[in-house]
Formats: structure tokens, C-alpha cells, sequence
């Protein structure tokens, strides 16, 4: 089940169970986790790509290891809120991930980088630093976002 709609997969889903945030890249997957009773999402692995097969494994390898019940994967829209290249990209990843068996939730995505690097700056992170973290940061930045809007649905 893939949706854009937060009560459709919250419904699909048992009550809290650990969710798994991507921030799906060009050249990286970056990953970040919730805990069960969804309160905090924290960065995780930082997936270089591959290929989409190697990806995949990567990625039921780390929703078998952290007990995952659900996916919530960033949908980078337009600022206008229309579909992209970008955004077909994403929701093709999405579908290609169907088999694992775990809701997807497709979760707007706009300005969690900016949003993101801006914190990084303000640490006075090296850029090479900051390349490293966006994109689990990220994917914790989608996910805490999805987690709040699920529980105060």
C-alpha cells in the first residue's frame, strides 16, 4: 500500500511500531528511525546507491533489523505543490518497494533540506561535514514531521 494520505496509512498500520524515514537521492539514501511509540525520529544509515537491487536488500536488511511496521518515504513536490521529475523518480522507488511488505507513506518533503542545512550551518558544520549528514538528517527531519501529523490525527 503506497499513499499520501496520513489516515489511510495510519490505518493500515497497528497501534506504534517503529517506522523507517527515507530521503531518496540521486547518489544517496538517507535513512532515519522512530522509536515505537512515535515521539522522536533520529538519523540513521546513509545508503550510498547503487544499484536499485542492492538498494532494495540494503534497505529490508535495515527494516528487519530495526522491526519496522511502516515506511515513510519524502515526496520532493514542486513548490507549487506539482509533480517533478524528481517526484515521479521517487514514487517509481516507492512502487519498486511494494513487495516488502510495509505501508508506504509518501510525506511532502519541501524545504526539509534547506531546513536541515540551515541548522548544519548554524553548528558551524564544514561543508564536507554537512555532505555527509543532509540526508539522514533529512529523512529525520520527513519522519518526526509524518510522526506528528500521525499522532495528533
Amino acid at each position: 500500500m503506497i499513499t499520501t494520505d496520513s489516515a489511510a496509512f495510519r490505518a493500515a498500520l497497528p497501534d506504534g511500531g517503529r517506522l523507517l524515514g527515507l530521503d531518496v537521492g540521486t547518489k544517496t539514501i538517507g535513512t532515519a528511525a522512530c522509536d515505537a511509540g512515535w515521539s522522536f525520529a533520529s538519523p540513521a544509515l546513509l545508503i550510498r546507491r547503487t544499484k536499485f537491487t542492492k538498494d532494495k536488500a540494503a534497505l529490508a536488511a535495515l527494516i528487519a533489523e530495526r522491526q519496522t511496521v511502516g515506511l515513510v518515504i519524502g515526496l520532493p513536490l514542486n513548490m507549487d505543490g506539482s509533480d517533478s521529475p524528481r517526484t515521479q523518480s521517487t514514487r517509481a522507488f516507492a512502487r519498486n518497494l511494494d513487495d516488502l511488505g510495509q505501508p508506504i507513506l509518501l510525506w511532502d518533503e519541501r524545504w526539509s533540506t534547506v531546513a536541515v542545512e540551515r541548522v548544519l550551518i548554524e553548528q558551524d558544520m564544514s561543508r564536507a561535514k554537512r555532505a555527509e549528514a543532509v540526508d539522514k538528517m533529512a529523512a529525520a527531519h520527513i519522519l518526526q514531521a509524518a510522526i506528528d501529523a500521525l499522532v495528533n490525527s
